[in-house]
């Protein structure tokens, strides 16, 4: 991967009065840097340099979605200035505004029970329910290419073809019968792609913002919903130890959900073994790369185990 050459990087936000420029932790798609204008603190995404800006790389289109959101319900950080660049040399970045909060995934990165926790994950559920009643016209999003539910479907079997096959055994097995009992697609939403509380900057009980924009498409909303309930769901993953009093049921998020909507969702059942089957497959993929590293990660390593019985669980939930 080509690296960044920070001094040239100041040099193009100047021309915003970006100043203070300095690299921050995070950001699995992008390069994600902080600094200043006016005082304030801002936020910078930059795509890769010597690759294209494409798919989870376009930072523009990032910044479309995050514009196209602004003065909705759905908290959002607000686009300062964006630059084309040319890439692939010199890649494209926008700069947005700084949110305060965290982002911890409480049942993941082993969070203490609390109030203002578990009121997080039902205003997260509301402002997942405010995205997926906008309508992506209203939107100015007309012409974006509509990922249907068996899309998704195939989209991670692509995936899972490339890597070692006794990570994932009998995934076959689970897009077959997914396949088979695939629901019709609703009326399209946005669909944020990665919707979890890891996702948000939050303070106590209170989303702020919902950010990683990197796979946003047009489709069918349940695909948000299905991820977000098995990410609150403490049998997932079973990194708790003591899950109990850290996330509402998942019954009480789903009623959640659709009394936001105002209507009955059908079928959150069918996206909850999607999302499954999707998990086995991103991790795979990080497993995969992760093994590969001079020094690997301990933490990513020991998500190998865990997939056999996502991809168990949501053969179960279909059968």
């Amino acid at each position: 991967m080509v690296e960044v050459d920070l001094d040239e990087l100041r040099n193009r936000l100047a021309a915003a009065d970006i100043t203070d420029v300095t690299a921050l932790a995070g950001g699995a798609s992008g390069l994600t840097f902080r600094g200043a204008r006016s005082g304030r603190p801002v936020v910078i995404k930059l795509a890769p340099p010597g690759v294209e800006p494409i798919a989870h790389r376009d930072v523009l289109r990032q910044a479309r979605i995050l514009k196209a959101l602004a003065g909705t319900r759905v908290p959002v950080p607000e686009v300062l200035w964006e630059e084309p660049g040319d890439p692939p040399a010199i890649p494209p970045l926008f700069v947005m505004s700084h949110v305060d909060g965290d982002s911890a995934e409480p049942l993941f990165d082993g969070c203490a029970p609390a109030p203002e926790v578990v009121e997080r994950y039902r205003n997260a559920c509301r402002a997942m329910a405010a995205l997926h009643s906008l309508s992506p016209g209203d939107l100015g999003l007309r012409g974006e290419p509509v990922v249907e539910p068996v899309s998704e479907v195939e989209r991670w079997c692509q995936t899972l073809q490339t890597v070692d096959a006794a990570l994932v055994p009998g995934w076959q097995s689970v897009r077959d019968a997914l396949l088979h009992c695939a629901p019709t697609a609703i009326g399209s939403s946005v669909v944020h792609g990665d919707f979890r509380l890891g996702n948000l900057m939050a303070v106590g009980a209170s989303v702020n913002a919902v950010i990683d924009w990197e796979i946003w498409s047009i489709g069918d909303p349940r695909i948000d919903a299905g991820w977000f309930l098995i990410n609150c769901d403490p049998e997932t993953y079973r990194r708790v130890a003591a899950p109990a009093g850290i996330a509402p049921p998942i019954a009480e998020l789903a009623e959640i959900y659709q009394r936001e909507l105002g209507y009955e969702v059908a079928d959150l059942a069918w996206f909850s073994a999607l999302a499954c089957f999707k998990s086995a497959a991103t991790w795979s993929l990080i497993v995969k790369h992760n093994r590969r590293r001079r020094a690997p990660r301990e933490e990513w390593e020991a998500m190998a185990s865990t997939l056999p019985r996502l991809l168990t669980r949501a053969r179960s939930i279909v059968d």
